[in-house]
């Protein structure tokens, strides 16, 4: 793409696309430069309802994959190279609801077992227990851990919104033993280059490799560790956003299938300054 590269780049950056998303959009739209090899700049909507075509045809993708195509194609022409184009003109594929593959309890508790390695354990129950993303759990900071609320900060997660989630003794505990062992200082998970986060690779591999360990054949990701919490608490907090109910179905939750070795914290240690101290 060239300079056309650069160009979409700058203009993913100005409006405050997430650098996956950034990342996303150029590889959609170098995906279809390499299928016509031609300059960007000389397509015509004739050529992108082909390249459609040929996506759904001949690719067969699905129609999350052929929609992000279209989100990319969309802003080059319609921002980067400001067309004019009626940009209805290039459309969506009609959308599905699938439902998501998760673990059962017994799944879930197996495969902490197999987990020997303490950071990785850690990394994969926080996690569980909190319902938060791969991206979200590389990118906690220690003092995201604020035990004296019981909450856990988390900070321009998807749609570039801060929230929070309830923290379950039963992690505390966990994550208090591990902080004792690798005393972090700024984030919580540190990867392999000092002062910088986990990457979500290094997390899918640990996850990958504990399931195939634990003998489960389902497939899925580290994503799917907790979306029925994660979801089903979101609805509860649209719904009702002053209802209790919410924390305590979630601390209730935590609290039966998270490892059963590991130690609850006293009342005394729970309300003790905000830190993993």
């Amino acid at each position: 793409m060239g300079e056309f590269q650069d160009r979409m780049e700058r203009d993913l950056q100005i409006r405050g696309f997430s650098s996956s998303t950034q990342q996303c959009y150029l590889a959609r739209m170098k995906a279809m430069v390499r299928f016509f090899m031609r300059s960007p700049d000389e397509l015509t909507l004739e050529d992108i309802h082909s390249y459609q075509l040929h996506l759904t045809r001949d690719q067969k993708v699905g129609w999350g994959s052929f929609n992000q195509s279209v989100c990319a194609i969309r802003f080059f022409y319609g921002v980067t190279l400001d067309k004019g184009w009626d940009i209805q003109r290039i459309p969506y594929q009609k959308t599905g609801r699938k439902l998501p593959i998760v673990l059962s309890c017994e799944e879930v508790t197996k495969l902490f077992d197999v987990v020997e390695n303490l950071k990785h354990r850690t990394i994969l129950m926080t996690a569980y227990a909190a319902g938060l993303r791969v991206s979200e759990v590389t990118h906690l900071r220690v003092s995201d851990i604020d035990n004296q609320r019981m909450m856990v900060r988390v900070e321009q997660s998807k749609g570039r919104q801060d929230r929070y989630v309830m923290l379950s003794h039963k992690l505390l505990a966990v994550l208090r033993e591990y902080w004792r062992a690798y005393r972090t200082q700024h984030w919580l998970f540190e990867g392999q280059i000092p002062q910088q986060p986990l990457t979500r690779s290094a997390v899918q591999k640990v996850f990958q490799k504990a399931k195939l360990k634990a003998g489960i054949t389902k497939d899925v990701s580290v994503h799917g560790l907790a979306p029925r919490l994660r979801h089903a608490l979101a609805r509860k907090r649209d719904q009702h956003p002053q209802d209790p109910v919410a924390p305590r179905a979630q601390e209730s939750a935590i609290h039966t299938n998270l490892h059963p070795r590991r130690p609850r914290l006293s009342r005394r240690h729970t309300q003790s300054a905000g830190s993993l101290a």
